[in-house]
């Protein structure tokens, strides 16, 4: 199956990637800024089996690869469900899907993939959301009803109610086992997880959302088993995106330089110029388009890079150089 640009789509480590073509089925809005789409294939043939913490690469209408975690209950293959928030100052493809993407509309959408899944060792649940955060958490509490295990809860944290994407599922289907907490914007109202922490149990910890509430729950179970605490973790700071500048990327070997707009990754470019680059997360945590750098002032953006790599290496997914006008000079 190829790209309308003649491209293959790849898997992160460059070996050709399962992809379908699905029709979206159902488009609602859910929350204040997000929508819920319902992905389907053939009319009674079953999607492939995903678990809970899976995600799949839509590639939007203009080319974008985003990715986005499976939210439905992953015992129904009959549709994928995902839902999207509307990120007016990101990238563009949560805008693009959002905007211009109807019933009706195809998409080209990759097999599920997961490396955030539930783990076989552990018997009882904290989960810990924030925001869109709860679209691969809500899946696994659906997992784990259907297989029996009722022993989890979950702290969900949002600005607001109108916010909190699947809010009234959540308490209707779970009930007391639901927290929601929402700060209304001001960091003084914060969810304090010290409580919830402090004394290590034998229940797994699993938290999506935010940087700075992963941080938080990372700060304050830095003292759990190894092991035990587990982060899914898609895109990066808004807040340094919108300061972010164009710039050039020169590649040594072809000698071909590449604009990257302010509003573009370093990655996106790369593609829109026709270069293939590895790559499976795209928001710098799992080292799969780790670049060598020539030459260059680097804002490094990753969680993958020691200080010494950096100085060699660039993660062309989400860092990008430190200024307007700069240029960066690649090993490509």
């Amino acid at each position: 199956m190829q790209l309308t640009d003649g491209r293959v789509p790849t898997t992160s480590d460059g070996s050709l990637a399962l992809w379908f073509d699905l029709r979206v089925v159902g488009k609602a809005r859910i929350a204040s800024e997000v929508w819920q789409f319902e992905l389907a294939g053939e009319a009674g043939v079953p999607l492939p089996a995903f678990a809970a913490g899976a995600h799949v690469t839509v590639i939007t209408p203009l080319g974008q690869r985003r990715n986005y975690s499976l939210c439905g209950a992953p015992q129904d293959r009959s549709r994928y469900v995902l839902a999207i928030k509307r990120e007016a100052r990101g990238r563009g493809g949560s805008v693009c899907l959002v905007d211009d993407v109807a019933v009706g509309t195809t998409l080209r959408v990759s097999e599920p993939r997961n490396h955030f899944a539930l783990s076989p060792r552990a018997r009882s649940f904290i989960f810990i959301a924030g925001g869109i955060g709860i679209t691969p958490i809500y899946a696994m509490m659906q997992q784990l009803r259907a297989s029996g295990n009722e022993d989890f809860s979950l702290v969900y944290c949002s600005r607001d109610r109108a916010s909190a994407a699947f809010a009234d599922q959540l308490e209707a289907e779970f009930g007391g086992k639901v927290h929601l907490h929402h700060d209304g914007g001001h960091p003084a109202q914060a969810y304090d997880f010290w409580p919830l922490l402090e004394r290590p149990t034998a229940a797994h910890v699993y938290c999506c959302g935010p940087t700075a509430l992963m941080e938080c729950v990372a700060d304050m179970s830095g003292h759990w088993p190894t092991g035990a605490v587990h982060f899914e973790r898609f895109g990066v700071s808004y807040a340094a995106r919108a300061a972010d500048e164009p710039f050039v990327a020169r590649l040594r070997q072809t000698d071909v330089s590449v604009q990257v707009g302010a509003q573009e990754s370093l990655l996106d470019a790369l593609r829109r110029a026709g270069v293939a680059i590895r790559s499976s997360c795209e928001s710098g945590v799992c080292g799969a388009c780790k670049t060598r750098l020539i030459a260059g002032d680097v804002a490094h953006r990753d969680q993958v890079l020691s200080d010494a790599e950096r100085a060699q290496h660039i993660m062309v997914c989400v860092s990008r150089a430190s200024g307007a006008g700069c240029e960066l000079v690649l090993d490509l």
